[in-house]
């Protein structure tokens, strides 16, 4: 049996009232890095996620390529059911992508289309 995917969280999922909503329940974290990427922001005109989050204006990373550069955030173990409930919470500017994180661990995060 696989075990659960894991998903890097830097921005709103982190939330435990955005993961009430999403996954049904709040969802184990743990710190982690995420090397060759840094944080920009992005506008979100999605009522819903706007209302959901308590923001318009919401974190999103891109790649550099950069080893130096690094978002920190958190890692949730999270079942495929809620991956698949959090790709319908991010709006079209984000992709999910695989990565590997400082730690070590693979995990998926939402970056920049």
């Amino acid at each position: 049996m696989a075990a659960d995917p894991l998903l890097f969280s830097y921005g709103t999922l982190q939330n435990p009232d955005v993961q009430l909503e999403i996954f049904g329940r709040v969802v184990e974290a743990e710190d982690d890095v995420l090397p060759g990427h840094r944080v920009d922001y992005a506008e979100i005109e999605d009522a819903r996620i706007i209302d959901l989050s308590g923001a318009s204006v919401h974190p999103i990373v891109r790649a550099t390529g950069n080893q130096l550069d690094k978002v920190v955030g958190k890692v949730l173990r999270v079942t495929e059911d809620e991956l698949d409930a959090s790709d319908e919470y991010e709006v079209s500017i984000y992709r999910r992508a695989s990565v590997v994180l400082a730690s070590g661990r693979s995990a998926w995060v939402y970056v920049a289309d």
